[in-house]
């Protein structure tokens, strides 16, 4: 995907996530009577400003599109007319001010809830989840897991997608739990219980590959070294590779799958191949040098060339479940909250160390998968905009000063004490909320640069 349109899958993505919180402030307020004086997508430079509605209400489009906010008539933003302090946001009861700042982050998980109604009444893909080669002397070989299983069920949750069943394993690797109930369905048709013991994985674990760490991978089935797709200005381009080649032996070793391909290349960066294969009944002997590109700190082959895969046998691999409109919903609403108690519980490891904060992710890597979900298709891309909601709610919630969460939190202290904080001990709380935030915000980045050096 281009550059261009994986900015522009984000920059959409980021616009509808931030209308829709700056929303739920603005309907709050106006229900509760507050004037508010401008909504505005973005900081900095206006790029577009209109006034609309009986109090004039200036909507700003402005040039850093990294957020937005609702100005509400207050008092401590400047002077207010004695006629209309009834309608300033200080002058409010505790309550509408609580009720104002929550819907914000309420209107992101109402966001979440429309997105995944609409995903699931169009239908939920997804790659069924059997079972491949396990890896012996690993915890899944321990637990009984046989290659060709098909996983049904973890714990009292039914199963039908890898998705499914890698974020529920992962959600009870991060508990450490050493009793997890798995139900699988052999290649026979029968059906078993295993005990999975995950209590072995570390933070580091979980931030890799941790399934690869149990033992578990998924079915890859057995594809022929056809060549479908060969890469412009790449290394099998270089060696005269054209598309509908089958390679039958590389160095004078035999090749029968595409596996075996893709073993041989990526051992090899830099090194010559002698390629044996067949165009069109002729053989052909070719040399081929695979370009060494780095993967984390490990130095591999790449040949620019992609498999033929018959649909048949893709779609045999494939499920896709849709749901009618009221059962879509009740499965969205449900959704959404395990998906919230899963973001926050995560970040919650992350502050005890159980979690790596290798796994804040910045911009430049929510842009990246806004890109990928984007040219995934419509289903993919609205999953990706419910979970940067989901987790926008969430982290707006964090009781912060700055974020919602820490009005919030002084809103509370203020129901309990019968007034509010000292002004002095707000003012506090802000700066230590904009260290906070600047801190994240550097950590998320430098993770993001981290992960686009290790691409």
């Amino acid at each position: 995907m281009t550059v261009l349109a994986t900015i522009f899958a984000f920059v959409i993505a980021l616009g509808l996530l931030i209308t829709f919180h700056e929303l739920g402030h603005y309907l709050a307020a106006r229900w509760c009577g507050v004037k508010v004086l401008r909504f505005s997508l973005g900081f900095g430079q206006p790029l577009f400003k209109k006034r609309l509605g009986n109090d004039q209400t200036e909507w700003v489009v402005a040039a850093i599109p990294l957020g937005g906010y609702v100005k509400m008539l207050d008092e401590h933003e400047g002077q207010v007319p004695a006629g209309e302090r009834h309608r300033a946001f200080n002058h409010q009861p505790v309550s509408r001010r609580f009720a104002i700042v929550a819907a914000g982050p309420v209107a992101n998980f109402l966001l979440a809830i429309l997105l995944y109604w609409l995903l699931f009444i169009l239908g939920v893909s997804g790659v069924k989840p059997i079972l491949g080669e396990i890896e012996p002397a690993t915890p899944a070989a321990v637990a009984g897991f046989r290659s060709g299983d098909t996983i049904t069920g973890i714990g009292d949750q039914a199963i039908t997608t890898w998705q499914e069943a890698r974020l529920l394993l992962l959600d009870n690797a991060v508990d450490k739990n050493a009793d997890v109930r798995i139900t699988v369905t052999g290649e026979s048709g029968i059906s078993r219980q295993l005990r999975f013991d995950l209590s072995s994985l570390g933070a580091e674990d979980i931030e890799k590959d941790f399934l690869g760490k149990l033992g578990l991978s998924a079915y890859q089935p057995i594809i022929a070294p056809v060549i479908d797709q060969v890469m412009a200005g790449g290394a099998a381009e270089h060696a005269g590779l054209e598309t509908g080649d089958r390679i039958v032996a590389i160095n004078g070793k035999g090749i029968t799958t595409w596996e075996e391909v893709v073993t041989v290349i990526r051992s090899s960066p830099g090194r010559i191949l002698l390629i044996e294969a067949i165009r069109d009944g002729q053989e052909l002997d070719l040399s081929l040098q695979p370009e060494a590109v780095s993967e984390g700190s490990t130095e591999i082959g790449k040949a620019g060339i992609t498999p033929k895969i018959e649909h048949a046998l893709l779609e045999g691999l494939l499920v896709k479940t849709s749901y009618p409109p009221a059962m879509a919903l009740a499965k969205a609403v449900t959704k959404t909250w395990e998906m919230s108690y899963f973001t926050l519980r995560m970040l919650g490891k992350m502050v005890t160390g159980d979690v790596s904060l290798k796994n804040i992710s910045g911009p430049i890597t929510i842009a990246n998968y806004a890109g990928q979900s984007a040219q995934m298709g419509l289903a993919a891309y609205l999953g990706f905009l419910a979970l940067i909601s989901i987790s926008l709610g969430v982290l707006n919630l964090l009781p912060i000063p700055v974020l919602d969460g820490g009005h919030l939190m002084y809103y509370l202290i203020e129901m309990v004490r019968g007034a509010p904080l000292p002004e002095r001990i707000m003012y506090i709380g802000h700066q230590i909320g904009v260290v906070l935030l600047v801190t994240l915000m550097i950590f998320a980045i430098h993770n993001d640069l981290l992960r686009l050096v290790s691409e």
